[in-house]
């Protein structure tokens, strides 16, 4: 009797080669976005003009050194749960001529 591996067997060989591409992709976009990631300490929250003064250091995406800041959060609610004083991870980028806040959590 010969002994077939579920990977190996014809009628299932279609499903490997997307789940590796896809689990591939995701690594690399997980990578990516770890890259362009900078520390930070919040400063101060204006939650009605949706705004965050981060003292942070380099952003390397945005060729930036360390510095205080205000960032437009976006959205909004990205600055719910942050006090001031919060150690933080975040990402930002240049968007219509100002510098945004995309994603950030507490450390």
């Amino acid at each position: 009797m010969r002994h077939t591996s579920v990977t190996s067997a014809p009628h299932t060989r279609w499903l490997t080669a997307p789940l590796t591409s896809a689990l591939v992709a995701l690594t690399l976009l997980a990578a990516a976005v770890s890259a362009h990631a900078a520390d930070g300490e919040v400063r101060k929250i204006d939650k009605a003009q949706a705004k965050v003064t981060l003292k942070h250091g380099e952003i390397k995406n945005l060729d930036m050194p360390p510095m205080t800041m205000v960032f437009r959060a976006q959205p909004a609610t990205l600055l719910d749960g942050l006090a001031e004083g919060d150690a933080v991870t975040f990402t930002a980028d240049k968007v219509g001529g100002q510098y945004v806040v995309t994603e950030i959590r507490k450390r």
